[in-house]
């Protein structure tokens, strides 16, 4: 068994979250714990394995979850990749501006 520190950090890579979250962007991340609609979330998609990616939270499906970006004109979310295993639930955001993201 591996041991994980309960929280981590990510960074944001693209314009999918845009205006919440923006390309730079330097995110606290709790591992596990209980995630609801409308949450931003880190996770994996089933269908491109290792790649991370930052959404919200849309609804739970086929025991995973469908998330979708804030910027409506990027479908690179659950409309083009399906349902995703959600790795932890974004806490905030500490660069450039902290804020509580949620």
């Amino acid at each position: 068994m591996r041991w994980q520190l309960p929280l981590f950090t990510a960074l944001v890579h693209g314009p999918s979250m845009v205006p919440t979250l923006r390309s730079g962007d330097a995110l606290i991340v709790r591992r596990g714990g209980r995630v609801r609609s409308g949450d931003v979330v880190v996770a994996e998609f089933r269908s491109r394995p290792g790649l991370l990616v930052v959404k919200r939270a849309a609804e739970p499906r086929d025991g995973g979850w469908w998330l979708i970006g804030d910027n409506e004109f990027v479908t690179d979310d659950s409309r083009a990749h399906g349902v995703a295993d959600v790795i932890g639930r974004v806490i905030f955001r500490y660069y450039p501006r902290p804020f509580r993201v949620g």
